[in-house]
């Protein structure tokens, strides 16, 4: 409709530089310019090679993303930007040029968080959230179980990572497999030819005592190291490593754990909308997993589709146009970037 609020989002928070332009809960538009290509020979995100190719795409991706959805800059209600959790230097140069368009187009910014942007992008989907709903967010740094009661004013945090986010863990395992980065998708990939049996990895955090003290938290630090130990073992008695079976066997312990601790927060708190965000929210058995799952205990699951579970500039309007829908106030210009933003802080 005409007079729903028309967002502008600006994601720059790792290696992502991303714009999505958003009527209400109507994707228009969301242009995306990646440089994982320039992190891959080294394993891993280099944050002075991510801030550099964020300065380089900013200005074209905005231009795109504007001509995709066929609207001006002076067309726009507000301006939404990542402001944390992220990289400092890649968060910088998305709150600066949020700033200089809102300046020039006398725009209102919002400066949101990125994890809360991970949930409100399901609305462009699946429309409206339901609250109170359970929200699982998993990607390369974050994994979170959070009770959303009102995604405009805040969240409840219910369990996150201590020590290895999920993502992570993939990555690390795929490095083990000789797979490429980023290796979710690679393992996910090699995981559809193993046997999800075939190796009996440890489920982090799902011991009678583990669960007195971290009933919703995640550990996959030990099953990286467990994965490690299994592949070592055969590479030094001359045994070849059968790739799909140890990916599909990892994958199927990050997914039990995740799909599990996720559905005992639904059923503890009352909830029966179960919400999955984040990059490995696109992975295909945590997907098949969790609504198999769910539906047998009559929760119904929302997964974006993949291209918006990774980091994109969709989701960061979707979160900009629930506070403006919201009448949820703006952004000072002099708002900061917080590379260490707190799950409690939707907006700053």
């Amino acid at each position: 409709m005409a007079d729903e609020p028309l967002v502008l989002g600006i994601e720059t928070s790792c290696d992502e530089t991303g714009v999505g332009i958003v009527r209400g809960h109507t994707l228009l538009a969301d242009a995306l310019a990646s440089s994982v290509e320039q992190h891959a020979r080294f394993g891993g995100v280099v944050p002075e090679v991510a801030s550099r190719a964020h300065l380089e795409a900013i200005v074209p991706t905005m231009d795109r993303a504007l001509r995709e959805a066929g609207v001006t800059l002076a067309d726009i209600d507000a301006i939404a930007v990542t402001a944390g959790p992220g990289l400092a230097g890649a968060l910088l140069v998305g709150v600066a040029a949020a700033k200089g368009y809102a300046l020039a187009a006398e725009k209102p910014v919002y400066g949101v968080n990125h994890l809360a942007a991970h949930v409100a992008v399901d609305t462009l989907e699946h429309g409206p959230l339901p609250e109170p709903a359970v929200a699982l967010l998993v990607s390369g740094g974050h994994s979170s179980l959070l009770l959303v009661d009102d995604l405009a004013r805040g969240v409840t945090p219910l369990g996150a990572t201590i020590d290895d986010a999920a993502g992570e863990a993939f990555d690390k395992v795929a490095r083990l497999l000789g797979l490429p980065f980023p290796g979710g998708p690679y393992v996910d990939r090699e995981a559809r030819a193993g046997d999800p049996a075939a190796i009996a990895f440890p489920r982090g955090l799902t011991a009678a005592k583990d669960l007195a003290a971290h009933r919703f938290d995640f550990s996959f630090s030990g099953l990286k190291t467990a994965v490690a130990r299994w592949v070592e073992a055969r590479q030094r008695a001359g045994e070849p490593v059968p790739v799909a079976d140890v990916a599909a066997s990892f994958q199927e312990a990050v997914c039990d754990v995740l799909v599990g601790k996720a559905l005992d927060a639904c059923r503890s708190n009352g909830v029966d909308t179960l919400v999955i965000g984040g990059g490995v929210a696109a992975n295909s058995r945590l997907r098949v997993m969790a609504e198999r799952r769910a539906a047998e205990r009559g929760i119904r699951v929302r997964v974006p589709r993949p291209q918006l579970c990774t980091d994109n500039g969709a989701m960061v309007a979707a979160l900009g146009s629930h506070l403006v829908a919201s009448g949820v106030a703006a952004s000072r210009l002099d708002l900061p970037a917080d590379s260490a933003m707190p799950l409690t802080t939707v907006s700053v």
